[in-house]
């Protein structure tokens, strides 16, 4: 249960972002309505999401297993459920992505450089960061500069978007309903994880 009210003051900025949510996503998600209370922070929040949404250095579906991993390990099931999703609006292997939040068990399901991207993300999204120069360096390698600064800004961001949703009690809207992902033989993903 949201610890704010989903229903803030209709300002015109409120208004404004609640038509373009259901617009893009079908519905309002709910952290437009949460921050919908400050519209001031609402509108700079939707103007930086905007931009990062442009930042093309990293190939994207590194970008969104890094962000999906940080958003598991921070717990914030809003974020998990959106990011299924992104994933399959984006045509992700959803065979592959219902597997992030555990990829440490399934690390066969990923490339090498899958595994070195999530293993960062989650280094970087640790209360106290236990990334090492080695995993960067090697990240640095197969990256690139641009790529490499991209990944740890956009960590960044995910962290601050899950501890917010998390902070604010917001939980799953239903989007990975959106997008079955079956489990061979099980199952789907969404009816055994608490994301």
């Amino acid at each position: 249960m949201a610890r704010i009210s989903l229903n803030p003051p209709r300002t015109l900025t409120v208004r404004i972002a609640q038509w373009y949510s259901r617009r893009k996503y079908g519905k309002v998600l709910d952290p437009v309505s949460a921050l919908g209370h400050h519209p001031r922070v609402l509108l700079d929040g939707g103007r930086f999401e905007q931009r990062l949404a442009g930042w093309n250095e990293l190939e994207a579906g590194l970008k969104h297993l890094a962000v999906m991993v940080s958003a598991a390990r921070i717990g914030c099931s809003w974020c998990v459920d959106f990011g299924h999703w992104e994933a399959s609006e984006q045509g992700l292997p959803m065979d592959k992505i219902q597997f992030v939040p555990q990829w440490r068990e399934h690390p066969e399901l990923f490339t090498g450089l899958e595994l070195l991207v999530m293993e960062f993300a989650e280094a970087m999204t640790e209360t106290e960061p236990t990334v090492t120069d080695e995993l960067a360096a090697e990240l640095l390698r197969a990256l690139g500069e641009r790529a490499f600064v991209e990944l740890v800004v956009m960590v960044s961001v995910e962290n601050q978007r899950s501890r917010v949703n998390a902070a604010l009690g917001l939980t799953r809207q239903g989007f990975s309903d959106r997008c079955e992902v079956p489990l061979r033989g099980h199952a789907s993903r969404r009816r055994t994880s608490p994301w």
